[in-house]
């Protein structure tokens, strides 16, 4: 697997010669989005980093045409993702860059998404453009300029993920791990939801103890005594889901570093709560 974070200094260096040294060319994507502020363009348009083209999680990162059924964020059909990545300028071999401004919790989305459809080499901006700007390094405002049309091709399948199907089963033999704040994993409030509370057996692990108060990763090692205190094993496949699939891709990047393997549930809560015959569980405990 290819570097999972870069640096500021390191982005800095490689848009300087236009290339990685252990990559290819830079592609870069601002992928601005929150779930009380979804429209990310007016703050990429106040200021990314020079080139970066913007991404519209909800649309570019997600099946907006999906029934309720399938959750908030279903993922695209590979071909509606292979003619967005296409549109943002992404050749085979090129090295993509993906940052937001929330800690990467946005962002981590399109690293997961091109990642599991077969690009290898996707990299998170360690710090997200807080680190750029914190760097002394400049911004740009308005749109960046509409690259030529990409020709990369995409396939999903390398990265392993579970359906709704898989679920249950995986938390009754294996270690399911909820990446939402505490409050909604007991069911004490459920903001946006059809029903509060936690997959049976999932245990809670919020996504924001992935990251210090500057938003960079933990090192490796604290991801890895963080996981392995909430019951992960060498060796073991670790399931993941959050609210909708989106920072659930953040907790996977955090297991990757620690050593596991990590299998994201793209449907995540909000599927599983849009099926009245599937049980729920409250409180702090797994059941």
């Amino acid at each position: 697997m290819a570097s999972i974070l870069t640096t500021s200094e390191e982005l800095h260096d490689a848009l300087a010669t236009g290339r990685y040294d252990d990559g290819g060319p830079v592609r870069l994507l601002d992928v601005r989005w929150r779930l009380d502020r979804p429209d990310g363009r007016p703050d990429y348009r106040s200021g990314h980093i020079p080139g970066a083209q913007y991404v519209a999680l909800d649309h570019d990162l997600a099946d907006h045409d999906a029934p309720v059924t399938e959750g908030r964020h279903p993922l695209p059909s590979i071909d509606d993702l292979q003619a967005t990545a296409r549109r943002w300028g992404i050749d085979a071999g090129d090295t993509v860059i993906v940052y937001d401004d929330a800690k990467n919790m946005a962002s981590a989305r399109a690293w997961w998404l091109l990642r599991s459809a077969g690009f290898a080499d996707v990299r998170l901006l360690d710090g997200a453009l807080r680190a750029w700007i914190d760097a002394g390094y400049e911004t740009e405002e308005g749109d960046a300029a509409t690259p030529a049309p990409g020709s990369v091709e995409l396939s999903y399948g390398a990265l392993p993920s579970l359906a709704l199907d898989d679920v249950a089963g995986f938390a009754e033999h294996g270690l399911l791990l909820d990446a939402r704040a505490g409050e909604r994993y007991r069911g004490e409030t459920e903001p946006i939801d059809p029903r509060a509370g936690h997959v049976p057996g999932a245990v809670s692990a919020p996504t924001t103890e992935n990251t210090s108060e500057d938003g960079r990763f933990r090192s490796p090692e604290d991801l890895r005594s963080r996981f392995r205190m909430l019951g992960a094993e060498d060796g073991m496949s670790v399931g993941v889901y959050c609210g909708s699939g989106v920072t659930a891709a953040h907790q996977a990047v955090a297991l990757s570093l620690a050593g596991f393997e990590p299998r994201l549930f793209p449907g995540s809560w909000s599927q599983w709560s849009n099926h009245p015959e599937l049980p729920v569980a409250t409180g702090p405990e797994p059941r």
